[in-house]
């Protein structure tokens, strides 16, 4: 541990030139004098480093003094620091192995490659979650990734939409998706997914499992995500859509959506085009489409049509009443 945290402050030195005993203290979770006794052990061992006093004082490595991490080109160091998921690596329990692996990195950089390492951090942040919404914090998040690295088997109690399942699953990955965290368990010969915030509860097993050689966690959440989403939108139906309606695709409708829908190339004397998309169930496909109000208007099913329909003249009455109401109030 000693050994570990001796390295931490030689790198955080090198790094960032003058840096405060309070600092090095704060980093390295550890007492003040603890770091003065691993500084003077630093020194003893020939590592020149130097205290300054005053209001800008600290400790530094005399100038010149630094290893060399050689062998990486200027974009390959800048394309490092791209991976450093500050959130999510502290939702899994790795926020202090990131933040000291990046710091270790940075220190054993050549100057002209550091440069551009820091200017990739300073100028780009990866913020997962989508638009308003905010990422999950899964109580057993951080049990279920010590499950994956070691490879060791879990039996959980999950809640599904329809109903609450007991499973033993071996943990293969987790996937971080718009703020929700996902792992892939392997069930028997088949491998699933499980919401994390769904798990009620957990016990790591003594089980330990081989993870399959073949297995790509990246290729296996693109295809199940694909898959999925066709399931989902097994259906199509034929909207015709104004001018605005047709812009407003991009902003209301998900990429698999938009990908699918084949768009009239000629627009009727209105201005509107006649659209056919996929959609899921009525009632998702309903909801979905009268997201664009009075730019779309559905043709075909006309189950759907009806549907849409019967929806649009509830709201007529809700709000034609209440704004009667209002009118005799006043």
């Amino acid at each position: 541990m000693r050994a570990s945290r001796l390295l931490t402050i030689l790198t955080t030195l090198q790094a960032r030139g003058r840096v405060t005993a309070k600092t090095l203290a704060d980093e390295c979770e550890v007492s003040l004098r603890t770091i003065y006794r691993d500084v003077d052990a630093l020194s003893a061992a020939g590592i020149p480093v130097y205290s300054e006093r005053g209001s800008e004082g600290g400790y530094r490595l005399l100038d010149g003094y630094r290893t060399r991490l050689n062998g990486l080109s200027a974009r390959e160091a800048e394309a490092l620091f791209m991976t450093g998921l500050s959130g999510p690596a502290a939702d899994l329990g790795l926020g202090a192995v990131m933040a000291a692996a990046q710091t270790k990195l940075l220190a054993a950089m050549p100057v002209e490659l550091r440069a551009g390492a820091e200017r990739v951090r300073a100028r780009f942040h990866l913020d997962a979650p989508g638009w308003f919404g905010e990422a999950e914090q899964p109580a057993h998040l951080t049990a279920i990734a010590n499950a994956v690295w070691e490879q060791r088997a879990l039996q959980i109690r999950y809640r599904s939409w329809k109903a609450e399942k007991h499973r033993r699953i071996e943990p293969l990955g987790i996937v971080l998706k718009g703020g929700s965290w996902y792992v892939a368990g392997q069930v028997g010969t088949s491998v699933r997914i499980y919401r994390i915030a769904r798990i009620r509860e957990l016990a790591m097993l003594d089980e330990r499992f081989e993870r399959p050689e073949s297995f790509d966690l990246a290729t296996f959440w693109a295809d199940s995500t694909q898959r999925l989403g066709e399931e989902l939108h097994s259906n199509r139906a034929t909207v015709r859509l104004s001018p605005m309606g047709v812009k407003l695709m991009e902003m209301l409708l998900s990429p698999l959506v938009r990908n699918g829908a084949v768009i009239a190339a000629e627009a009727d004397a209105d201005g509107w085009r006649v659209v056919t998309l996929p959609v899921g169930s009525e009632r998702q496909a309903a909801a979905e489409l009268m997201s664009f109000g009075p730019e779309a208007e559905v043709l075909a099913p006309q189950a759907l049509r009806l549907r849409i329909a019967a929806l649009a003249a509830e709201l007529v009455r809700l709000y034609g009443e209440k704004a009667h109401l209002e009118a005799v109030s006043t």
